[in-house]
């Protein structure tokens, strides 16, 4: 008796360790805080991940840059010392320079032309640009559409934003467009940006509402504008080696997971944009929210053409047009 229920034991305990053993945990980072657009965008995967999989797969989510900046992370999932990554495509365009064509200022008129853009053939195809680069993009979700944010003054119009010194996205796209808006750009990571507002080595910064929002910017600045200038795409990024190995079954978990984790993040931008003017109003913020937008598109006439040049105008009227 006592023998078989050793026997029964050591089965038991063999089969604690094997499932053990068989549970693989990968990292996924991002560089805001829990508390945001991107950290249910994870957390979401994160959960998805271990259901889709039978609990085989554990994705452990780290937040506020704990891993290191946006650019850092995308290089540790190339290198496959991290699996995984869900950043905007700020420092994208660095590793895969077919996704500059998306940072194009005022290319999308909304957030529902920019959705059907990245889940449509164009940004499908994109997707599949990054595979060469030891990348797996598995979906695209949304950091959303980009404010100025400031501490020296209103700004109305394009000339407002003349000699102010705003940080910016490690991004060339972003870099000549501001450019030619007359602002001072300042390259940085994200992670550094609200103690170089608080000490005033940028004048500003420019971010989606969520963004500014789960920040707390408002603490370190005074104006607001919705200037809607860029809108700024996020993705989840996997090491294309780790993705390969993975059974036929599994990498559709992976991707399934990626796509809820997309809804999510957009559900919550929806809602951090129809709540943040009067949450950012409450907390002391001038906010100007009726900008001549043809103003600010005019501004960049020159920087535009440069882009055509660039990029190919039916490449960009591509994008724009899309129906």
């Amino acid at each position: 008796m006592h023998f078989s229920k050793l026997v029964l034991g050591l089965a038991l305990a063999a089969g604690f360790i094997a499932s053990a053993a068989a549970q693989t945990t990968m990292k996924i980072s991002i560089s805001t805080a829990q508390n945001s657009h991107q950290g249910i965008a994870i957390d979401t995967f994160a959960k998805e991940v271990e259901k889709r999989t039978g609990g085989r797969y554990k994705v452990q989510p780290f937040y506020n840059a704990a891993l290191g900046s946006e650019r850092e992370s995308i290089e540790s999932v190339q290198l496959g010392t991290q699996e995984l990554t869900f950043t905007s495509t700020g420092p994208v365009p660095n590793f895969v320079p077919d996704a500059k064509i998306l940072d194009i200022p005022f290319l999308f008129r909304d957030k529902a032309h920019a959705r059907a853009v990245l889940d449509g053939p164009i940004g499908q195809e994109m997707l599949g640009k990054f595979d060469s680069k030891g990348f797996k993009a598995l979906s695209w979700a949304e950091n959303g559409f980009r404010h100025m944010t400031n501490s020296k003054r209103a700004v109305n119009v394009p000339e407002d934003l003349k000699g102010l010194k705003m940080r910016t996205m490690e991004n060339p796209v972003h870099v000549a467009a501001y450019k030619g808006f007359g602002i001072v750009t300042t390259p940085m990571a994200f992670a550094e940006v609200f103690t170089a507002l608080q000490q005033g080595t940028v004048d500003g910064q420019e971010n989606p509402l969520s963004v500014i929002m789960s920040a707390k910017f408002d603490q370190v600045q005074k104006h607001l504008s919705l200037t809607g200038h860029v809108y700024s795409p996020c993705i989840f990024l996997m090491n294309k080696d780790a993705f390969d190995k993975l059974s036929a079954a599994d990498k559709q978990a992976f991707l399934e997971a990626a796509k809820e984790g997309t809804k999510a993040n957009r559900a919550r931008v929806d809602a951090d944009d129809a709540s943040g003017v009067a949450d950012l109003r409450a907390k002391g913020m001038s906010v100007v929210d009726t900008l001549d937008k043809a103003k600010f598109v005019a501004a960049l006439g020159p920087v535009n053409a440069e882009f055509e040049k660039q990029f190919g105008k039916a490449n960009i009227d591509k994008i724009r047009n899309y129906k």
